[in-house]
């Protein structure tokens, strides 16, 4: 099958590639096939590109491609990289960037830029291990492979808990993702989700024959109330394993401390949960996963 070439900006923060065991590695571990499968480039930021070269878990991939250290500026490269593309290049897919949530760098400008021009353009902004591994498989899915059986746990829905979050100016894009995915995310064992989110999504599952006397997404305080946190402690607790969070890049949040404790929480269990943070993402992750149903 012909499919144009994927590109995505790969960075780790140093707990990630500094081992061999770390999350770089064990993502290799699970998608090299599907990379080499797919041609993805891999545009690398120096250190973590040294790393993979080291550990040869893609070697002979021509698509593994080097951009300068992080303090000689690869990161923000990536970040003009994801805005649009160069000498005719489009631009890139998304960005992988593995990580830590106490390494100072991860909140350093270029890093924060980063995320905040994968949502704005509607790509994907990956930054735990789960999500990681998961994204390829979304890929290969969408370019019509077949589904890869090792990861079958990972996509468990009946065992696993969906949040459900959308700022003031996405909410009507969060019932319309669910609406269109309804089937998909009732799967799940249970959703929970933020204040005015979780009530509209409620009402939208009553509409379809949901039963009346039962919450479809549990409700949890808004989010400036502290809903956030109140779900940060469940992905802590290993309760709920997916974010779907559609934040507004656009809008200053007197909660934006909140908001980011909630991802902070995320990649403390990198290899246990994963988030999505735009509308475009979520649905391609939708088709995607409906392929497995």
């Amino acid at each position: 099958m012909s499919h144009s070439t994927l590109r995505f900006g790969l960075a780790a923060n140093r707990l990630h590639h500094e081992t061999y065991g770390a999350a770089v590695f064990k993502w290799l571990e699970q998608s090299a096939r599907g990379i080499r499968e797919l041609g993805i480039e891999l545009h690398t930021v120096g250190r973590t590109y040294d790393a993979i070269e080291r550990s040869g878990l893609l070697e002979g991939h021509a698509g593994l491609i080097r951009y300068p250290y992080g303090r000689e500026g690869g990161l923000m490269k990536l970040v003009a990289r994801v805005t649009e593309g160069r000498d005719g290049a489009t631009p890139f897919d998304g960005a992988i960037y593995l990580i830590d949530p106490v390494d100072p760098s991860s909140i350093f400008p270029e890093a924060l830029a980063l995320k905040r021009q994968c949502i704005t353009h509607g790509r994907p902004f990956v930054s735990t291990l789960m999500g990681a591994i998961e994204w390829i498989e979304v890929e290969r899915l969408c370019a019509g492979l077949t589904p890869d059986a090792s990861l079958q746990s990972m996509f468990d829905f009946p065992q696993q808990t969906l949040a459900l979050i959308a700022h003031d100016a996405l909410k009507d894009d969060m019932v319309a993702f669910a609406d269109k995915h309804f089937d998909l995310l009732s799967r799940f064992a249970s959703r929970v989700g933020t204040g005015t989110t979780s009530g509209r999504l409620n009402e939208l599952a009553w509409s379809k024959g949901w039963p009346r006397d039962q919450a479809w997404a549990q409700a949890y305080l808004s989010g400036p109330l502290g809903g956030d946190a109140q779900i940060a402690e469940l992905v802590l607790e290993q309760r709920c394993q997916r974010v779907i969070f559609f934040e507004d890049p656009h809008v200053a949040r007197q909660h934006e401390a909140d908001i980011q404790l909630l991802e902070r929480a995320v990649r403390v269990v990198t290899d246990k949960a994963s988030c999505i943070a735009s509308p475009a993402v979520a649905q391609k992750w939708g088709s995607a996963m409906a392929r497995l149903m």
